[in-house]
């Protein structure tokens, strides 16, 4: 029964600058080879930037940390060419649960819409998702990884930071024009640039048991609230790839961590849960507290944060990881235009603009549902059980249960580089609003929306051709796609989703965001657009 993960270790190699003592400059400096700074690297190569990749250790994440990947991240992960094999690896979900104590109360689903190309979650253990995405930045060329690179020091000029780095061969410097900091919630960057880092730390711990079973139960997610089996606290059950699953324990304020991570303290409780026959092993414990805070500004100087650095999260809602991915996804296509002198590095700061919004949105969401899940007065447990109780009969009460909110795209409704509607338009594609994705045909051969848009700027024109070389400021073209022509709508699920009419056209950003919409083409109208996009709003 017992599934050994065998860790890779990969071969650090002193660089030719430490080697021949010169300082090089880079374009592209990214800290941490997590989950967020790996997709930086691939983001940003796949734009066609060189980037450097440092990290202190030289193996993935130890343990199965993240684990759930929702359709947003899933949709990014395949615009970079790595998110098949992640969910063909992956057990895929939408369906959730909520029991309060002997009872089932409540049923979600995460993707009631169907014609999606990806799937609303995955569960996948973090050490495979790395994996995956070392072995699509070692076989980029534009991508430098360099394991065993400790950052120990950074200063910066008013157009490039010098970086201080620690290796088995001992201390050098390297430059570069932009750092991104991926380095994690406690991150060294954030501290050597002075940033703050604020928000409310709480006091409840929870207990993390992967645990290796056969076992039959639905690919879902379960989650009891007071379940008799652990009175007066919760429990969720999540299953991953390799027969491992998910058990995650509340044991309250006083809960002693190294006590409550050994064997005969964790078995008791699984086979309180499983029953005393259920048969299992333990991958992995580990007990854990979280906050819920961000940074003052994503963007200091020359060195931008992104994932964990940037914002911390509590795990209700899977938003630590999916957040990340989305910022990567926001910045990346402005930093290029940046580093090719095609936007102003004004353009950097809508950056800080459109996620900082996102992470305060995350952190509220994130927060509520921890207030939810831990009342912290009588008065708040009575509310809560009420709802859970109400729940089980009464529609009204459902959406108020808040046993973490799942990971969503924050739509940029109010961003500077939106263009306002016009025209009316029905439906949820509003400037600001990620893309939703549905089945086309091109040429003869099935395909999906999102594939084809690909990751410049697009104008998708429904049944109405365009001039062929698109619209154009400066060295950005928007480059046309007709709904009719190059693409074929066969089931009308494209035209509903955006409201299309004859003549509708979109312009959209090279995150797959919408920038604006018209009811007809307007060269002069797209062009201020698309210039609007460039130079964040200004």
């Amino acid at each position: 029964m017992q599934k050994t993960y065998t860790y890779p270790e990969f071969a650090y190699v002193q660089s030719d600058e430490q080697r021949l003592g010169t300082r090089r400059r880079h374009p592209v400096v990214i800290v941490g080879a997590g989950p967020i700074g790996l997709t930086a690297a691939l983001d940003c190569a796949q734009r066609g930037l060189l980037v450097v990749v440092l990290d202190d250790n030289n193996t993935v994440s130890i343990g199965s940390r993240a684990v759930c990947y929702a359709k947003r991240a899933l949709e990014i992960w395949d615009r970079l060419g790595v998110a098949a094999t992640m969910v063909e690896q992956g057990v895929s979900w939408q369906v959730g649960k909520v029991y309060f104590r002997d009872d089932l109360v409540y049923s979600f689903d995460l993707l009631p819409q169907p014609q999606h190309k990806m799937p609303a979650m995955i569960n996948l253990q973090q050490y495979y998702l790395e994996e995956t995405l070392v072995e699509a930045c070692r076989r980029h060329p534009r991508v430098d990884l360099r394991w065993k690179h400790k950052l120990v020091g950074l200063r910066q000029t008013d157009d490039h930071a010098v970086l201080t780095l620690e290796t088995p061969d001992g201390v050098f410097e390297l430059e570069a024009d932009w750092v991104m900091a991926c380095d994690g919630a406690n991150s060294d960057t954030r501290n050597m640039v002075g940033a703050g880092f604020s928000g409310q730390f709480f006091h409840d711990r929870f207990l993390i048991a992967d645990v290796v079973m056969n076992a039959d139960f639905p690919t879902e997610r379960w989650f009891w609230f007071d379940p008799p089996f652990h009175r007066g606290q919760s429990v969720l059950l999540h299953k991953q790839c390799d027969k491992v699953w998910r058990i995650d324990f509340q044991l309250g304020w006083d809960a002693d961590p190294a006590e409550e991570k050994k064997p005969e303290n964790v078995i008791p409780r699984i086979q309180a849960m499983l029953g005393p026959d259920a048969r299992f092993e333990l991958e992995w414990v580990s007990v854990y507290q979280f906050a819920c805070r961000r940074i003052g500004h994503f963007r200091y100087g020359r060195v931008l944060f992104a994932g964990d650095a940037a914002h911390q999260v509590s795990p209700f809602g899977a938003r630590g990881a999916n957040t990340g991915v989305q910022d990567i996804d926001n910045l990346a296509w402005k930093l290029k235009l940046v580093v090719d002198g095609a936007a102003p590095a004004a353009l950097i700061d809508s950056y800080h603009e459109e996620r900082a919004f996102a992470a305060d949105d995350n952190l509220q969401a994130s927060t509520r549902s921890t207030d939810f899940i831990t009342p912290k007065s009588r008065a708040s447990l009575r509310y809560r059980n009420a709802v859970l109780e109400l729940a089980e009969t009464e529609t009204f009460a459902r959406p108020l249960v808040n046993s973490g909110r799942l990971s969503t795209p924050t739509p940029y409704l109010d961003s500077s580089l939106n263009t306002p509607d016009e025209s009316p338009f029905a439906g949820a594609m509003r400037p600001g609003t990620p893309c939703a994705d549905a089945p086309v045909t091109r040429q003869g051969r099935a395909g999906w929306l999102l594939n084809q848009l690909g990751g410049g700027f697009v104008l998708l024109v429904f049944g109405a051709a365009l001039p062929a070389e698109g619209v154009s400021v400066g060295a950005v073209t928007a480059r046309p796609i007709t709904v009719g022509a190059d693409l074929v709508d066969t089931t009308g699920v494209l035209a509903e989703r955006y409201d299309a009419q004859p003549g509708t056209v979109y312009l959209i950003r090279p995150d797959q965001y919408v920038a604006a919409r018209w009811r007809r083409f307007d060269a002069r109208k797209i062009e201020a657009a698309l210039k609007r996009c460039l130079s964040a709003g200004t």
